[in-house]
């Protein structure tokens, strides 16, 4: 076989503008698929590994949300084929990573998307659909069965669950996946031109995070003797000032907070790098017997069922069942592939509300 090479995005150093290596094609062994890697998505993580160096030992390949087209097969898959349309959440390895021209994962890591959706459409599903599932199952200790028996009724259905900017596209999928599984009583945060949206996602009811009285608009809502207002909390913010603090001021004796990380303590500015920290139960002032959970998605896999249906089975058919949509997206253009990464992560430092930010990755 003719040695092969490929393009594929570099992170040399914290706020060091990217770089396009070279690396070789590898061919797929055992359960491993060579997908040509089409489209991929800005995510927060990207932001805090360029900015930040998160979790990173330079020079590394970057992304983690691929989709793309299978090329090649190893022997010992049994899912998919040459010729199938594929999106997946793969990270662990630079050679699974999504932001070059070909990755090689195994098929676990990917599932085939379902007809009449476009490629741009799936990017803004798995990383976020794969948390989703992650944050219930990890963090907030609820169950997630598969396939979901008929006329299933969960524990807890009707305790409140405060989903902090819900907006975000992690957020969306929450609250779509929380609803799915049969959970009545999911209270959001948003800016207000996003009520209506995430009303209609499955949030009964919808608060302005914004607002100097948040905190005591969402207590003043569910005064009902209860000791703990709100049992479940998801923070998809991870803000120390802008959603840890108020959400410490309404978290209660009981509750659990799932929190994205990393915890942003100090944001980037043109001058400084950002702060980070991974532990979110010392980010705030949180009221005794208040269990506070760091979600990481990057270990979903430790779920023996995430790892064999999670992608392969449960995303496809979810969104092919229009149990779970896809995020509102915005295309970003360039000529390159470095061009259009580095004016997505610009978007992303600029700030982003209600929308997945979409790329080409592969042209060939």
């Amino acid at each position: 076989m003719a040695h092969r090479t490929h393009d594929a995005l570099v992170m040399v150093a914290p706020r060091a503008p990217y770089e396009i290596c070279k690396f070789d094609t590898v061919a797929p062994k055992d359960d491993e698929v060579l997908i040509n890697v089409k489209w991929t998505a800005s995510t927060p993580l990207d932001l805090h590994q360029a900015d930040g160096g998160l979790l990173v030992e330079h020079p590394s390949r970057s992304g983690s949300t691929s989709v793309g087209v299978v090329i090649e097969v190893g022997p010992d898959v049994k899912h998919l084929k040459v010729g199938d349309a594929v999106f997946g959440f793969a990270h662990q390895k630079p050679k699974w990573k999504a932001h070059q021209e070909f990755a090689t994962a195994p098929e676990w890591v990917f599932g085939k998307i379902p007809e009449g959706f476009k490629l741009e459409e799936a990017a803004t599903v798995p990383e976020n659909f794969v948390t989703a599932f992650n944050t219930l199952w990890a963090d907030l200790r609820l169950p997630t069965p598969w396939p979901k028996p008929a006329n299933y009724q969960p524990p807890r259905a009707d305790d409140r669950i405060l989903i902090w900017g819900a907006a975000s596209s992690v957020g969306q999928h929450i609250i779509q996946v929380l609803k799915f599984y049969g959970y009545r009583n999911l209270v959001a945060t948003a800016s207000p031109k996003h009520r209506e949206y995430l009303t209609s996602l499955g949030a009964t009811k919808c608060f302005d995070y914004r607002s100097h009285a948040i905190v005591d608009d969402l207590l003043n809502s569910c005064r009902d003797g209860s000791t703990s207002s709100y049992p479940l909390i998801v923070d998809c913010i991870g803000s120390q000032e802008g959603s840890l603090e108020p959400i410490s001021k309404v978290a209660r004796t009981g509750s659990t907070v799932a929190v994205m990380l990393p915890v942003i303590l100090k944001h980037a500015s043109n001058e400084e790098k950002p702060e980070y920290s991974m532990d979110a139960s010392t980010s705030a002032q949180w009221a005794e017997g208040v269990i506070v959970r760091g979600v990481r998605t990057h270990f979903y896999w430790k779920n023996p069922l995430f790892k064999e249906k999670l992608q392969l089975d449960i995303m496809p058919t979810l969104l092919a069942e229009g149990a779970v949509k896809p995020n509102r997206y915005r295309i970003i253009e360039g000529q390159t592939l470095l061009e259009r990464a580095t004016k997505a992560l610009d978007t992303l430092r600029n700030g982003v509300s209600g929308e997945k930010l979409v790329w080409r990755v592969s042209e060939r």
